[in-house]
């Protein structure tokens, strides 16, 4: 497809990615920084996303396995809706997908929606990148296209009523907690005296290659999720890294790579499905999810301006990607700023806005006499994990929380509760 470069009328703060650290930089930039420019009416907050809604992720391990569980318009929420309260001109939505940046031109290209979508190129005076990181599973991340999740959810559960054996793969939250609602839905709980469920209806297996399982949790924890787990039927086996996945090829929704070994592994397996291990073990199982790692979704961008896991190279303090020339910055899990989680997007979204408007005000030979703000991230112990519908662990700035709080706080609704003040920007009323 022919490229087509766009004459911008207005200065472009182009954002790449629609998701938490995308959609929050976009109304904080419309509410907070470019009112309060010289001009502006110069100004375009342009946001590209593969899909036209945003959802909340975290929720995927419950959401998978039944509408029923959700509002599913709350769950799925239509992004360009989300900005029809800026005034007209303001604001331009690009269903899309970045296919290459070029930092010298200051240009991107990207891919529109559809599959004859031609290629547009979009010129900007200030970039975000906010692309975030793909699930090793479509069951458990979108990257963005909910069409595809829908799809993969569906196929998820049809096979589901039938699976006797199911085999999760990673031992960190998103697998615990996969493994944990799996458990009660399949098999109930244990009662309240019993330390694990006798008889479940389904043999659920927790993998992990560790020695222990929620690496950024202390031991005492990490054992007490896996106590939780087992009133639930599930079993964990810990330093079991996951090397081959064989299923045949009507059986599978498709293949990954395994980010430790590099052989191939299924990115979601129904039918008879044999997992082999490092230790050189196998098992057969009637469905596999995988759920460890992520990658970045970064291709897009020059490899100079990578570190060698593959996201982009951040100043952690200022959240400028310094290597790429002036007013580009890069937030949320394609970022080097911070350990991949909600709560350090939610605190660098103001230091990255406050930078930015002061760049911007420095472009057009204005300042407002600040310094650079500077990020600092969260490394007490921090960290939330449902398991089943009314249980959990975790801690909050190194103390830990008792399982009740962990439900009211997150196991509820995975944090649905909070997510229409992020998607509308009512979260950014205020300048913090």
């Amino acid at each position: 497809m022919a490229d087509h470069a766009e004459k911008p009328s207005r200065k472009n703060i182009l954002i790449l990615g629609g998701s938490y650290a995308g959609m929050s930089v976009a109304h904080y930039a419309l509410r907070h920084i470019v009112p309060k420019l010289p001009e502006p009416d110069e100004y375009q907050v342009v946001l590209v996303s593969i899909g036209a809604e945003v959802m909340c992720r975290p929720a995927c391990p419950r959401a998978m396995i039944s509408d029923e569980f959700f509002a599913q318009e709350k769950l799925f929420v239509n992004i360009p809706k989300q900005f029809e309260q800026y005034p007209k001109g303001s604001f331009r939505f690009v269903q899309g997908a970045a296919t290459k940046l070029n930092h010298e031109k200051r240009t991107v290209s990207v891919k529109l929606a559809g599959e004859e979508g031609p290629t547009k190129t979009i010129s900007f005076h200030s970039l975000i990148i906010a692309t975030g990181a793909a699930a090793s599973s479509p069951l458990i991340g979108s990257n963005g296209d909910q069409d595809r999740l829908r799809s993969s959810w569906r196929e998820f559960r049809r096979a589901l009523p039938t699976a006797r054996h199911i085999v999760v793969a990673g031992g960190g939250p998103t697998g615990v907690e996969t493994a944990g609602e799996l458990g009660e839905y399949l098999n109930g709980r244990a009662w309240f005296f019993n330390s694990k469920l006798a008889d479940p209806d389904v043999k659920i297996t927790l993998l992990t290659s560790s020695s222990k399982l929620l690496p950024v949790l202390r031991p005492s924890i990490a054992l007490k999720a896996e106590k939780l787990l087992a009133q639930v039927g599930v079993t964990v086996v810990k330093d079991a890294p996951v090397v081959k996945v064989s299923s045949s090829a009507a059986a599978t929704s498709g293949t990954g790579e395994n980010s430790s070994s590099g052989e191939e592994t299924a990115s979601f397996s129904a039918g008879k499905v044999t997992v082999a291990l490092k230790d050189g073990t196998s098992m057969e199982a009637d469905l596999y999810i995988p759920a460890f790692g992520t990658t970045p979704n970064t291709a897009f961008v020059d490899g100079s301006l990578l570190a060698a896991d593959g996201r982009v190279q951040t100043n952690a303090a200022t959240l400028r990607v310094d290597k790429a020339g002036p007013r580009v910055y890069a937030v949320g899990d394609a970022s080097t700023y911070a350990r991949a989680a909600v709560h350090h997007i939610l605190g660098a979204v103001p230091v990255l806005g406050a930078n930015m408007r002061r760049d911007l005000l420095a472009a057009v030979g204005r300042s407002d006499n600040s310094i650079d703000r500077e990020f600092k991230e969260e490394k007490r112990e921090m960290q939330m994990v449902p398991i089943g519908r009314s249980k959990g662990v975790g801690a909050v700035f190194g103390w830990r929380m008792p399982s009740f709080m962990v439900w009211l706080i997150k196991g509820r609704d995975y944090f649905l509760w909070t997510t229409p003040a992020l998607w509308n920007g009512t979260h950014w009323a205020k300048e913090s």
